[in-house]
């Protein structure tokens, strides 16, 4: 760790702040990892002592689940530690979620059910957001505030440049420079560009640095302001004098479903069904990993959306070309079943699969229709 100056700098009103990162585990952790990075070496430029750290866990990483980087810069090294003095910020000055799925709520931990994107922000904090979507989409999809905050939107599309073998598109450079726009006194702009010169030797990383401070779109969000439609988890964790004895998970009936969990939270696209092509194959029901998908009256297969995780797979195996499409998750707003909109009034439901999937709900040449529910194959 650089030694800090032993003096608050003129400009600087707080002692330390603190950046969370919030991403989808494993698919975004090298992303998240080198922007709370880049945090605290452009903050060492000016001789801010930082460090960047992962949540704390009992449970390894899973694919999609969502998950926590912390960046926190201090004014000396005696204001860090008193700052580093618990396991993970309870407030943090700002929220980065690479992924605007994210602002639907996040649940890394299902003692906690799903939470608000803004929970640990802090009141007139700020929450950013990578998204190709204007501020008013993104509040649309986020719980409603009880506390005012500023959203950012950072333009770009969800990164999944944090695989394993990592891929750069600059998400981490353009954070970076909005980063610079909403701390300036920490992160000069100037001072941020020139660390991010040094460590690439790349012009191009230094201008999407300056894009990202320059295209980043600001809406203050004022209390009460937000969606309520998302669903409340209510559920009591058990004290220590009621909680049973060793570590036990109770076993569920097949076909029963965990009634906390709620597995949509690491979703960042779901899949839409065109009954009309289904032909009952059965393939999404078998291949799907979390059993998702409950037959029908009719043979058909509808998904349970509160189980999916938006894994994919029952697109890439479905036999039928576009009858499963992926589609991103803002564009719902509940996780209702959808056969029975089918079954009620078929062409109100194509209608409504041609606009959310961008599709044709038509057959494909040569090919028929499903059957009505209740006709003869």
């Amino acid at each position: 760790m650089t030694q800090a100056t032993a003096t608050r700098p003129t400009s600087l009103k707080a002692t330390d702040i603190t950046i969370e990162v919030v991403y989808r585990g494993i698919f975004q952790k090298t992303l998240a990892q080198r922007i709370t990075r880049g945090v605290v070496l452009a903050a060492r430029q000016r001789g801010l002592p930082g460090t960047a750290f992962s949540r704390y866990g009992d449970s390894p990483e899973r694919n999609g689940v969502p998950a926590k980087q912390f960046a926190v810069v201090a004014v000396n090294d005696i204001e860090l530690e008193a700052s580093m003095a618990r396991y993970e910020p309870a407030i943090v000055d700002v929220t980065v979620a690479v992924d605007d799925t994210l602002v639907k709520g996040v649940e890394s931990w299902a003692w906690y059910g799903r939470q608000p994107i803004w929970k640990p922000v802090r009141a007139n904090g700020v929450v950013l957001v990578t998204s190709d979507k204007s501020p008013d989409e993104i509040l649309a999809q986020t719980d409603k505030t009880d506390r005012p905050y500023t959203l950012g939107v950072i333009p770009g599309e969800a990164s999944f440049a944090g695989l394993w073998v990592y891929k750069d598109d600059h998400t981490d450079w353009r954070v970076l420079g909005a980063l610079s726009k909403v701390l300036p006194d920490w992160l000069p702009l100037d001072e941020v560009k020139a660390q991010v010169r040094t460590q690439t030797k790349d012009e191009n990383a230094v201008a999407s640095v300056q894009y990202g401070h320059d295209a980043t779109t600001f809406r203050p969000v004022k209390a009460g302001e937000g969606t309520d439609a998302h669903e409340k988890l209510a559920f009591t964790k058990p004290g220590w004098t009621t909680m049973r004895t060793g570590v036990i998970v109770d076993a569920r009936k097949p076909g029963e479903r965990n009634p906390q969990f709620k597995r949509y939270a690491t979703r960042t696209q779901r899949p839409v069904v065109n009954f009309d092509t289904c032909i009952k194959c059965t393939m999404c029901w078998l291949d799907c990993p979390d059993e998702c998908f409950e037959v029908t009256g009719s043979g058909h297969f509808e998904v349970v959306y509160e189980a999916c995780v938006g894994c994919g797979i029952c697109a890439q195996v479905c036999p039928v070309k576009d009858c499963i499409v992926m589609v991103d998750e803002l564009k719902f707003d509940s996780n209702k079943t959808v056969f029975p909109e089918w079954e009620k009034d078929r062409n109100t439901y194509n209608a409504w699969f041609e606009k959310t999937s961008g599709r044709s709900a038509a057959p494909p040449k040569g090919e028929k229709a499903a059957v009505a529910v209740g006709g003869d194959e």
